[in-house]
């Protein structure tokens, strides 16, 4: 197994453990995991087609032993609870986890408080309580903890709530405003639109919607949050609506939960699926398999930190197999990202995927039993899962597998990237590939390095379809890919709409709208260089290039 040099630095600051290779690596999770497929599931991972969630690599076969990388906690309008809740978030994250949290249930700044004389500070006072907790933790003592803050488009709050970021601070919280199909209602015909004190039910004024919404969409276009979850879709897809309403998700937006659910995730590498110049879909069939086999496993091991986690945990078996290296595998294939002949492909690999990894799991429910409560879900017969598919942002598997990051485009053809402090130059090597063969190849390519882009070269159009990056795609297209992929998805999809720095506002509250028009679950989106503690940047000027993709 080669790694790429990005990828052995990573490892080396937070995976491996004292005197441990990858490949010992791989066969302590494969081990810890058990069943009689260890070896077959130390091949898929050493071969790195398919790799499980960061707290199973990190932690599997160790002291700690917690596998899971989602949690969502619930917040209620308790002094007693929240602190309670605070103390379950340390634990979390001080064994990798990521947590996410609705703050909608907490009474509006300015409420009265029952038995005292004051008023209450509001839920994103108490949001910055969270963050400042997580400032004094480290996910697992290896990296920085993450969170998701989401609160209801009908809390009195909500206003506060989405200007909370533009004056700083919250950085250890994505945000997120959870829509209801009111307000859509609302918004398209001009109708006022109720906040409503979710102490006592009581509206306390109506806004116009359309006021909200562009106050969302331009502080999105200052700082990249919050991002919108629509929780009516949600619901409307909830496997087991007996169990209660999902009112959050992880901290990326892939994985609705329940309260007190959590989930452990795992990403098959796509650009290890070729043969010849086409998919091998027979080898991506039997790594589903696995995959499920695999991830289905993790949760009998799984050291869960709190009781209740478990006993939630154990009625659903959530689990959620994704994707990661698409652009990889289209650039290999000749197939720019921006084609309807990549929208045709995401489409057939994600039904594939989908359809497989139910059948695994339907096989696994008939050796080993169903979830218990598949009874009040929406499924007949066996399934050992309530959830199967996901598709995860893989911020750090992406770079151990060397490929390109879940379903999103090429962030540029060139880049630089700071991992545990150290700066890589990133070059793509099928841009060496196309380039190396024309005349003043050499020259081209040193530009299109220092640039991070090819739109500008004196190259051919083909060329330059091929090696769009994630900026000089249309951002509508961004939207287009993620519902493509929704479509045969349980749980949701983590995707960013990249855009130019000189994208507006407007260009924001369009993708919004767009993304609930295509049926998607929720939408991020992030303009260049709109917030200063971005950690990859397009181009690379350094004289020493190391190699993202093997």
């Amino acid at each position: 197994m080669e790694l790429c040099k990005p990828a052995e630095a990573l490892l080396a600051s937070r995976y491996l453990l004292p005197g441990e290779t990858p490949e010992d690596l791989f066969r302590r999770v494969a081990k810890a995991v058990g069943t009689s497929k260890a070896d077959l599931f130390a091949g898929i991972m050493s071969e790195l087609k398919f790799l499980p969630n960061s707290p199973t690599l990190m932690n599997a076969g160790t002291q700690c032993g917690q596998l899971s990388a989602c949690f969502v906690l619930p917040v209620e309008d308790s002094i007693e609870q929240i602190f309670s809740v605070l103390r379950y978030m340390a634990l979390i994250h001080k064994s990798g986890g990521g947590t996410g949290f609705s703050f909608s249930r907490v009474r509006p700044k300015g409420d009265m408080v029952g038995g005292s004389a004051g008023v209450a500070s509001g839920p994103i006072s108490f949001i910055r309580v969270f963050d400042e907790a997580t400032n004094a933790l480290r996910q697992g003592g290896k990296r920085r903890g993450a969170n998701m803050g989401v609160l209801s488009s009908h809390h009195p709050d909500i206003m506060e709530f989405i200007h909370s970021k533009e004056t700083g601070g919250l950085q250890n919280f994505n945000l997120s405003v959870g829509f209801d199909a009111e307000f859509f209602s609302c918004l398209g015909q001009g109708h006022a639109y109720p906040l409503v004190n979710p102490r006592d039910g009581e509206v306390w004024r109506e806004i116009e919607p359309r006021d909200l919404f562009d106050a969302l969409s331009m502080a999105a276009w200052r700082c990249g949050d919050p991002g919108v979850l629509f929780l009516d879709r949600i619901n409307e897809k909830n496997p087991v609506p007996a169990l209660g309403e999902i009112e959050a998700t992880n901290p990326c937006g892939e994985q609705p939960l329940l309260p007190w659910e959590s989930c452990n995730l795992g990403s098959l590498n796509l650009s290890r699926f070729l043969k010849k110049g086409d998919i091998d879909w027979d080898s991506l069939r039997e790594c589903v398999w696995l995959a499920v086999e695999f991830l289905d496993a993790v949760i009998d091991v799984n050291r869960f930190p709190l009781p209740i986690i478990r006993e939630c945990t154990l009625q659903t078996r959530k689990i959620g197999l994704g994707v990661m290296g698409f652009a990889d595998m289209l650039i290999r294939l000749e197939v720019p990202y921006q084609s309807e002949e990549a929208l045709t492909l995401g489409e057939n690999l994600m039904r594939f995927i989908q359809e497989e990894s139910h059948a695994a799991s339907r096989t696994l429910g008939e050796e080993k039993g169903s979830f218990p409560a598949i009874d009040r879900s929406i499924y007949s017969g066996s399934m050992r899962n309530a959830t199967v598919t996901t598709i995860a942002p893989t911020g750090s598997l992406h770079i151990i597998a060397c490929t390109s990051s879940g379903i999103e485009p090429l962030f540029a053809c060139a880049s630089e990237r700071v991992i545990d402090g150290k700066r890589f130059a990133i070059v793509h090597p099928e841009l060496r590939k196309h380039f190396l063969g024309l005349p003043n190849g050499k020259e081209l390519l040193l530009e299109a390095e220092r640039k991070g882009s090819v739109q500008d070269l004196p190259v051919s159009r083909d060329i330059r379809e091929l090696f769009r990056n994630a900026g000089e795609i249309d951002p509508r297209f961004h939207v287009r890919i993620q519902a493509t992929f929704q479509k045969y998805v349980d749980n949701a999809v983590s995707k960013t709409v990249n855009l130019p720095t000189e994208a507006s506002p407007g260009d924001i509250s369009g993708i919004f709208l767009y993304a609930r028009e295509l049926g998607c679950k929720g939408i991020t989106v992030y303009r260049y260089r709109s917030r200063k503690d971005q950690v990859i940047s397009r181009g690379c000027d350094a004289c020493r290039v190391d190699t993202l993709v093997a």
